[in-house]
Order: C-alpha cells, then structure tokens, then sequence
C-alpha cells in the first residue's frame, strides 16, 4: 500500500471531468421543463431586489429557501453524492441555509435594502443576474452544450452565487454576513474541485465570494 502522503489532492476525487459534467446532463433532462420555472423565480429575485419592498422580499425569500433544500435533496443527495463521498456531508450545511433564509427574512421585519443606490448595490445584483442568466450560458463556452447547463434553483452554484449577491446587499448587517457563510463556503469548495478536475471556469466561484465580500464591506446609506 502506498504511504498517505504520496497521495496528491486530484487523487481524492473519484471521478472525472466528463463524469462530472454529465452530471448536470442527466439532471436536466430529468427535470424538464423546471428550467423555465426556475428562470422566472431568479426573475422575481432580481425585480424584488431592483425595486425593494417588504412586501416583495418576503415572497421571493422563502422560494430561495425551497430552492436551497430542492438543490441538497435532488441534485447533491441524489446525484452528486454517489460519485463523492464528502457530498453528503454538506447537505445538512444546504438545509441550514434554508433554515437560515427563512427565519432572518421573516423574524422582526425580515431583510430591506439600504435606500441609496451604490457600488455594492451595483455588485450585488450583478451577482445576482449572473448567476441566473449568465452562468447557465457557460456551459456553450465550455462546450457542453445547454443540456449541460448550470441552473438557479436547481444546481448548487448558481444558487450560492445569487444567494451571494442576495447577502451583499440585505440589511441588517448581522443577517447579511450570516446569510453569506454558507454560499462563500461552498464556492470556494466547488472552486477547488473545478481547480482539481482541470476545468475551464474554475475562478467563477472563486470571484463570485471576493466581489459579495467587497460589497458587504461598503458602506451603506
């Protein structure tokens, strides 16, 4: 038997990019036609965001949560945890992002937007339409073709890079950084496993964390 430390960190993962990438394949063709519903709820997400009111917020923010807990359930318990065996240890982590939307969006006035429009606004939601309308056309560059697409609402990061964009922008400030845990910790995860497998794209995640922690950081008015 080799020694533990001639292992290098690729050697942890048990599959390849292809299989990895296959992934998202079989998961969209199993879900047809959901992609349409979950385009319109990231629509939602971002004209609530754009034009703020409780009223709004407290609509859109527990179907981010449904979609966290949809997202652990169907794609990271049933899909990817087969193939990794670390996977299932981050799907109570999903379930308490789900928790953790819903209890600070609805407890004590639930999370409002600072009124002045600025840079970290400007941030914010451009994490947010990234991650809805964007990301999923990455999948063309990296020639998967949109059957490989990543969507909101259905894979893991496009969901954590909106819930980001969510988290840099809401107020109370306690909540905005609680919310950003969870999505930061799993970005930075899938950046490494992206590093590992050699695919193209793997400093999206990586972005998506530096630029939510810069707006949170910003001064609000």
């Amino acid at each position: 038997m080799s020694e533990w430390w001639s292992y290098r960190p690729d050697d942890l993962l048990m599959f390849s990019l292809r299989v990895y990438e296959r992934l998202f394949v079989l998961h969209n063709q199993a879900l047809w036609p959901a992609q349409w519903l979950a385009l319109a709820l990231g629509a939602g997400l971002l004209f609530a965001l754009w034009h703020p009111g409780a009223g709004r917020l407290r609509l859109v923010i527990p179907l981010l949560a449904a979609a966290w807990a949809f997202v652990a359930w169907a794609f990271l318990w049933q899909r990817y945890a087969p193939i990794h065996w670390g996977i299932r240890y981050l799907v109570p982590l999903f379930a308490l992002q789900a928790l953790l939307l819903l209890a600070l969006g609805l407890w004590r006035g639930g999370l409002v937007l600072p009124s002045r429009r600025r840079a970290a606004r400007v941030m914010g939601m451009g994490l947010v339409a990234y991650g809805v309308f964007l990301h999923p056309l990455t999948a063309l560059l990296h020639g998967r073709g949109l059957a490989g697409a990543e969507v909101f609402g259905l894979t893991p990061d496009p969901l954590a890079m909106v819930t980001l964009g969510v988290a840099a922008l809401v107020q109370p400030v306690r909540r905005g950084w609680a919310l950003l845990v969870i999505p930061a910790l799993w970005c930075l995860l899938s950046a490494a496993t992206l590093r590992l497998l050699g695919a193209p794209g793997a400093w999206l995640p990586l972005a998506a964390v530096v630029i939510a922690v810069a707006a949170r950081l910003m001064p609000r008015g």
